[in-house]
C-alpha cells in the first residue's frame, strides 16, 4: 500500500461519469489513501450518468487544500455544473499552486479551464474538449495519460487503468 498516510478529495456532482468517479476511489483507497468526496452540499446523494450513487461527505464550501495531498475531478456532465462554485475554483487554484497532484479526466478539463490553469501545460482529454483546453492555453496530446509535473490528465474510460498508475506515482512522490 503505496498511499497510506494520504489524503485525497474527489469533487462530485449529478451526471458524473460513474467509472471515472468510482475506478479511481477505489483504486487509491486499495493503496492506502483516505478519500473523501466534496459536492456542492455535504451528506448530499449525487447520481452518475449510469444511475450509480455517491454521497458526498462534504460540501465544497468546507474543504481546505492544506488539509489534502491531492484533488481528483471526475468527468461526465458533472465538471460543467463543478465549475460554476466560486470555491472549487479556488480550491483548484490553491491545489495549483502548492504543486500538489491534479487528477483531470474526460470532461473534468473543464474545472482547470474555469480555474485558468492550464497556460503551458501538457494535457489530455476526452476529444471532444480538444479546443476548449488548446484555448486555455494548454498542449492537448492524444495518449492515455498525459503527466506534466503534479496534472495528471486522461481521456476515458479505456484509459482508467493507465490514468491511476501514473496518478498513484505522482502522489506517491508528494
Amino acid at each position: 500500500m503505496r498511499l497510506v498516510g494520504k489524503k485525497i478529495i474527489s469533487l462530485v456532482h449529478h451526471d458524473f461519469e460513474d467509472l471515472e468517479l468510482w475506478y479511481p476511489i477505489l483504486r487509491l483507497k486499495e493503496e492506502g489513501a483516505i478519500v473523501h468526496l466534496a459536492g456542492e452540499k455535504a451528506n448530499e446523494t449525487y447520481i452518475g450518468k449510469y444511475g450509480v450513487p455517491a454521497v458526498s461527505d462534504f460540501a465544497y464550501s468546507s474543504i481546505k487544500a492544506d488539509e489534502y495531498d491531492a484533488i481528483l475531478v471526475p468527468g461526465g456532465w458533472a465538471p460543467d455544473k463543478i465549475r460554476r462554485f466560486p470555491e472549487v475554483i479556488t480550491l483548484i487554484q490553491s491545489m495549483e499552486e502548492s504543486k500538489k497532484p491534479i487528477g483531470q479526466i474526460c470532461h473534468a478539463g473543464w474545472v482547470l479551464i474555469s480555474a485558468k490553469i492550464l497556460q503551458g501545460k501538457n494535457v489530455t482529454s476526452t476529444p471532444g474538449i480538444r479546443d476548449d483546453m488548446e484555448n486555455a492555453g494548454a498542449t492537448w496530446i492524444d495518449k492515455a495519460v498525459v503527466v506534466d509535473g503534479h496534472l495528471v490528465s486522461s481521456r476515458r474510460p479505456p484509459d482508467l487503468p493507465d490514468y491511476l498508475r501514473e496518478l498513484i506515482k505522482v502522489i506517491e512522490k508528494r
